[in-house]
C-alpha cells in the first residue's frame, strides 16, 4: 500500500566530495575560489563524513524519494571506490526508500570504468558544456590553460557508448551569448541533447589581497566581469533559443528556463529555486561538513553549522534558514512586486539583486531587463500551452510540468 505525504516536501543538500578543487580553470568560475574561505579548503570528504552524510540525509527525508546530489569543484577527484561505498551506505541506510543519484562533472575524467558504474547503478550525470568549440574553450580551460572542448565531447560520447542518461548543463555568457543557435543546434544535433539546463554567467570584480578577484554576494558597486553576459543578451539569447525551439524541438528537447515559466504560468513550483517564489530548500555541505544555506552563498555569515556537531534537521529546519528562505520574497522591491512577469521569475536568484529600480530602491536583478524581453516575447505561447493543459489536452505533450 503506497502512502501518502500531504504536507512533506523534498529538502536537498548538495554534497562537495572534493570541495572546491577542480582540474579545471574556468574564467568564470565563482567556485575555485571557495577554497580561500577555510584554512581546510583544499580538504576531501573522509570515509567518516561521508557515512554520517549518507544516514542523516536519507533520515531527514520525509518522502519516499531521495536524490543525493555530487557536486564541486570536480566531484571526480575523488576516486570510483569512494562512490561505491556511498551506494553501499545508500543501501544500508535506506530502509525502502527510493534513492537515485546525480552528479554533475566536467567530463575530462570519464573512463569506461566509471561509465560502467554510472549506467549500472542508474546515476544521472550533469556534463558542463558551453556549446560549440569556440563558445566552449573561450573560458574553459584546464589547470594548464589548454582548451577542453574536446576531451568534454569525448566523454559525452563515452557515455552515449554505456547509455548512461546525460543532461547538460551550460553557461550563457558574453562570448557564446552572441551565436545563440549555433550554441543551441549544436548541443541538440552535434551531440544529441535533450535536456538542457542554461545558467548565465554575472559575476563582478573585487580583486582580494589573498589572490580572489570576484565579488561576493554583498558587496555594493563593483564592475561588472568582461565574461558576464549582459541583461539584453541574456533575454535575445534565450529568445532566439525559444524561437527555434518552439518550431521543431517541442516534446523532444526539454529546456529548464521553458519548463519553469510555463510552470509559473500555471501557478505550480518551478521545480528550481531560481524561478520559486522562496528559495532555503536546497542547502550545500563542503567537503569538511559544513553546511551552508546555498551553492552561491558560500560564505561564512550564511553557514548553518557543521554536519559533524548539528542535525541536519537542526540547520535546515531552523530559524537561520527559514529567514534566508523568506528574505528572496519579503525583500522584493515595489517594481517587482507589481510587475506582470512575476509569476515566471520571483526576482529570479537573490545573488544577482544588486541594482536599483527606477525609483532608487534596492533588490533589483541585474538580469531583469533581459526576462523582460523573453517573457515579453513567449507570453502568447505560454498563454496557449496553459490553456490547452487548463482544458485537459496535454499542449503536444510538451513540457513537464515538475
Amino acid at each position: 500500500m503506497s502512502t501518502a505525504y500531504p504536507f512533506a516536501r523534498p529538502l536537498y543538500v548538495m554534497a562537495k566530495p572534493a570541495g572546491a578543487s577542480c582540474n579545471l580553470r574556468c574564467e568564470y568560475c565563482y567556485y575555485l575560489e571557495k577554497q580561500h574561505m577555510t584554512a581546510d579548503g583544499g580538504a576531501v570528504m573522509s570515509d567518516q563524513l561521508l557515512e554520517r552524510f549518507v544516514r542523516d540525509y536519507i533520515q531527514l527525508q520525509q518522502t519516499p524519494d531521495v536524490l543525493f546530489t555530487w557536486h564541486g569543484g570536480e566531484p571526480m577527484l575523488r576516486p570510483l571506490s569512494f562512490y561505491r561505498q556511498a551506494v553501499r551506505l545508500q543501501q544500508h541506510y535506506g530502509r525502502g526508500k527510493r534513492i537515485s543519484n546525480s552528479i554533475q562533472t566536467n567530463g575530462l575524467l570519464l573512463t569506461p570504468e566509471w561509465c560502467e558504474f554510472l549506467h549500472d547503478e542508474g546515476w544521472l550525470v550533469g556534463i558542463s558544456i558551453d556549446g560549440t568549440r569556440d563558445g566552449h574553450d573561450a573560458y574553459r580551460r584546464d589547470a594548464q590553460g589548454r582548451p577542453t572542448w574536446e576531451r568534454v565531447v569525448d566523454g559525452i560520447n563515452l557515455l552515449n557508448k554505456y547509455n548512461v542518461e546525460w543532461n547538460a548543463m551550460a553557461t550563457a555568457n558574453h562570448f557564446n551569448a552572441q551565436d545563440p543557435l549555433g550554441f543551441y543546434r549544436f548541443l541538440r544535433d552535434g551531440l544529441g541533447c535533450k535536456f538542457l539546463q542554461i545558467s548565465p554567467v554575472v559575476e563582478r570584480l573585487k580583486p582580494h589581497s589573498d589572490g580572489r578577484h570576484l565579488a561576493q554576494v554583498f558587496d555594493e558597486d563593483c564592475p561588472i566581469a568582461p565574461f558576464s553576459i549582459r541583461p539584453e543578451e541574456w533575454g535575445r539569447f534565450m529568445t532566439a533559443i525559444f524561437d527555434e525551439w518552439v518550431k521543431r524541438d517541442v516534446g523532444e528537447v526539454f529546456v529548464q528556463l521553458f519548463d519553469a515559466t510555463l510552470a509559473g504560468w500555471m501557478g505550480v513550483p518551478p521545480g528550481v529555486c531560481v524561478y520559486a517564489e522562496e528559495c532555503g530548500h536546497a542547502a550545500v555541505m563542503e567537503a569538511n561538513g559544513d553546511v551552508y544555506s546555498c551553492d552561491h552563498f558560500v560564505f561564512p555569515q550564511y553557514k548553518l553549522g557543521n554536519i559533524l556537531t548539528h542535525g541536519l534537521p537542526q540547520m535546515l529546519y531552523g530559524q537561520k534558514q527559514a529567514r534566508f528562505s523568506q528574505l528572496k520574497r519579503d525583500a522584493l522591491p515595489r517594481q517587482c512586486r507589481q510587475c506582470e512577469w512575476l509569476k515566471a521569475c520571483h526576482g529570479e536568484c537573490p545573488r544577482l539583486r544588486f541594482l536599483r529600480t527606477a525609483d532608487g530602491e534596492p533588490g533589483l536583478n541585474y538580469l531583469c531587463a533581459g526576462y523582460r524581453i523573453f517573457f515579453q516575447h513567449v507570453a502568447p505561447y505560454m498563454d496557449y500551452m496553459k490553456r490547452e493543459l487548463l482544458a485537459g489536452r496535454p499542449a503536444s505533450g510538451v513540457m513537464r510540468l515538475p
